[in-house]
């Protein structure tokens, strides 16, 4: 979950997240494009270069000027997330590519990677270029939205199955059932979290939670699971709220906004995910699944990047190398841990050196990864 942290959280991940945001720069040219949109964050401002300009697509030139890791949005009515880049370290400059369509949006930075942000509005008007088409990146778009309604499709079955074991009080099956009925949504993850609401109701952790919050979702449930080894009527009731919440997810799956950039930025979010949430084993911190979730965010940027291939790979031959070898170490790294009836190693069992060497492999992959979007812009 990457839409709200905790302060304790980012403190606890940003060892981890400072080795992956080296590999974050952008190249000088891209951040000093004159058609990019530059916006400058600090620890207490959020300062844009203009706050009005055509839609298309953007570029959105950040440069972290403050002592803090950052986190860069931008928000439609509602606080869908049309964009987001998470992990800007101090001292950091990163360029983020999108499309953005005309319509009133907001800017938001927030230092420390917390609460809602420091703000800006902006308009983005009518009067752009067109987004310029490519034949494969719209089968691309088309085949990333088939995969994500299946996978969302795919979790209600698990999450039921789930839910009633909570509800019938079955302890031990209900634990079995929580790694699996979360590997969909892990999948694809910021297609659920630019909605918005979805995510804060589903997939929120204790010391995360927003002043007022009512605490629901997998991981209130999975504190009741294991640290307190009980299932009272509360967890039964929240149970069918998973249920439901996750039903309403999957009816708006089709709705989604997706854009080759946003396949790529999201393929870069779900790294951002593993490195802040489960090299550090804050993800899972009862159950120790984190390893389940962990391949669930591989497995769905290697989708996404798999679907752009065709096109970053004619642009850019060597990126496209760099990224197959990354995954494919990634993966073997991950293997190591498999057990045969498809679930992990319990990460409370994985000792620092090896996550290290998780950490590295993250490493290694997000630097090419964060120039992915880059690679399927379409001038």
């Amino acid at each position: 979950m990457s839409a709200r942290r905790s302060t304790a959280a980012t403190l606890l991940t940003l060892a981890v997240a400072t080795a992956v945001l080296t590999g974050c720069t952008e190249r000088k040219s891209d951040a000093d494009s004159a058609d990019a949109v530059r916006v400058n964050a600090s620890d207490d401002a959020c300062e844009l270069s203009k706050t009005s300009f055509p839609g298309g697509h953007v570029q959105l030139a950040v440069h972290n000027k403050g002592s803090k890791t950052t986190e860069v949005y931008v928000y439609a009515p509602g606080d869908r997330i049309v964009t987001e880049r998470e992990n800007i370290g101090p001292g950091t400059k990163v360029t983020i590519n999108a499309e953005i369509k005309a319509g009133a949006y907001e800017v938001a930075c927030k230092p420390g990677m917390v609460g809602d942000g420091i703000r800006q509005k902006i308009t983005v008007t009518g009067d752009g270029a067109p987004v310029k088409s490519d034949p494969r990146l719209d089968a691309a778009v088309a085949a990333y939205r088939k995969y994500a309604q299946e996978q969302a499709d795919q979790t209600i079955p698990v999450v039921e199955q789930f839910a009633a074991a909570v509800k019938a009080g079955e302890l031990d099956q209900a634990k079995s059932l929580f790694a699996p009925s979360r590997v969909g949504w892990e999948r694809t993850e910021p297609v659920a979290e630019s909605f918005g609401d979805i995510d804060p109701k589903t997939d929120a952790r204790e010391d995360g939670l927003e002043q007022g919050q009512q605490w629901t979702g997998w991981h209130r449930l999975e504190k009741s699971l294991w640290a307190d080894n009980r299932i009272g009527d509360d967890e039964k009731k929240l149970a069918d709220q998973l249920v439901a919440d996750l039903k309403d997810w999957q009816k708006r799956v089709g709705s989604a906004e997706i854009t080759p950039t946003s396949m790529a930025n999201g393929a870069k979010e779900l790294l951002d995910e593993v490195a802040t949430n489960k090299v550090t084993g804050e993800e899972d911190r009862y159950s120790h699944t984190d390893l389940s979730d962990f391949a669930g965010n591989v497995e769905g940027a290697k989708k996404a990047y798999e679907l752009l291939k065709p096109v970053a790979a004619e642009k850019d031959a060597e990126l496209a190398k760099t990224l197959d070898g990354e995954f494919a170490a990634i993966e073997a790294l991950l293997a190591k841990y498999g057990q045969a009836d498809g679930s992990y190693a319990s990460y409370d069992q994985v000792g620092e050196p090896e996550r290290k060497a998780f950490s590295d492999a993250v490493n290694a992959l997000a630097e090419p990864l964060s120039k992915l979007a880059a690679a399927v812009v379409v001038k």
